[in-house]
């Protein structure tokens, strides 16, 4: 839609999780960086050498907006539409986000990633 903005931030080691076969995870990874190349997308990627870490991974969360943040487990999915629980969820998004790195600096970390698999 325009007008919207996504953000997309992810661990660095999410590259390397193996969910199909080399060819299917290069495409993946391919699909990323045409997506994060978009403008209106954000992606980041949190650098496996990250020193400076003020939160580890959580679940995966989505955030909407101020509203709305639906949380993945592994038997459900849980939506959050309290606004003190939403906010340490915007909390905790920003402190993932902030120790995040963008533009080519995430490209080349997941290009990394594409290589890696050839490699293998």
């Amino acid at each position: 839609d325009s007008g919207r903005r996504a953000v997309f931030v992810i661990e660095e080691a999410a590259l390397y999780y193996r969910m199909g076969d080399p060819d299917a995870m290069a495409a993946q990874l391919g699909y990323l960086l045409t997506a994060g190349a978009l403008p209106a997308v954000s992606l980041g990627v949190i650098p496996s050498t990250a020193e400076r870490r003020t939160v580890w991974p959580l679940e995966t969360f989505h955030v909407y907006d101020d509203r709305f943040v639906s949380v993945e487990l592994l038997s459900a999915e849980v939506n959050i539409t309290q606004p003190s629980e939403i906010a340490l969820y915007l909390a905790a998004f920003e402190q993932l986000r902030g120790m995040a790195v963008y533009g080519a600096a995430a490209r080349a970390l997941v290009v990394n990633a594409i290589e890696a698999l050839r490699v293998a």
